[in-house]
Parts: structure tokens; C-alpha cells; sequence
């Protein structure tokens, strides 16, 4: 049976989830729900937030957002270059992009609720009646 909603805790400096199928920013509602393929295999689960997530502080002129660790780490400052790494290391980075469907856009279709309405009582009576 779906479930009919997911709480996730974003970090506040998030940038908004954008809309279905528009370029990526990192706003990390796709992997707080759940891990893509290459994610179930890090983090041994298939629900929940991915563990190989990682917020990045801004600097410079790029925004704080969420960045997938798996890429990150492997291209990252201090990495070595993947380009002249060793051949398994393209191989890896080619299958994880698949697996997070890199460049293809917001592929989650998730309704995100920014503030929770705690003004509507839970049994959907008008508050101050009985």
C-alpha cells in the first residue's frame, strides 16, 4: 500500500525543490525520500534518506545544496582527476551518474509541504468547538 505522505528534515538553507523535469539545484528532496539504485547499495536500505547525501556549504559563487557523496568524493576538491584515472574509476562514475539520472532533470514527482499547517485541528473540527 503507498503511503500517503513521508516527513523529511531538509536543511534550512536548501534551495527549493524545483519543478518536474527542470534542471537540477540540489535541493535534495529526491534522495531525502529515498536512494536511487546506487544508493540502496551504499546505504543498505530502500527507504529513508540515502546516506551517501551530502550537504555542501556554499563558496564562492556556488550555492550551499545537497550533492550525491559518490559522485563528490571520486571528483571532488583534493580528488584525483577522474579523467586520468584509472579505467575502473570512469566506469564507476558513467554507472553512478545513470543511476541518479545526472542531467536529466528533476525526475521527482513529490509534492514538498514547506511548513506543516498546525492551524487545522487533526480531527477537522473548527478549533474552540466540541
Amino acid at each position: 500500500m503507498p503511503r500517503d505522505h513521508q516527513v523529511i528534515y531538509i536543511h534550512p538553507e536548501a534551495p527549493p525543490k524545483p519543478t518536474l523535469g527542470a534542471p537540477c539545484n540540489g535541493c535534495g528532496v529526491c534522495c531525502l525520500a529515498e536512494p536511487c539504485p546506487a544508493g540502496m547499495l551504499v546505504s543498505r536500505k530502500r527507504h529513508g534518506a540515502c546516506d551517501a547525501l551530502v550537504w555542501s556549504e556554499a563558496s564562492g559563487a556556488a550555492p550551499a545544496r545537497y550533492q550525491c557523496g559518490l559522485v563528490l568524493r571520486a571528483v571532488g576538491p583534493g580528488a584525483p582527476d577522474w579523467r586520468a584515472g584509472p579505467w575502473w574509476r570512469r566506469v564507476w562514475l558513467a554507472w553512478v551518474r545513470r543511476l541518479i539520472s545526472a542531467g536529466s532533470g528533476c525526475d521527482a514527482s513529490l509534492d514538498v509541504l514547506t511548513q506543516p499547517d498546525h492551524a487545522a485541528p487533526a480531527n477537522g473540527a473548527e478549533s474552540g468547538t466540541k
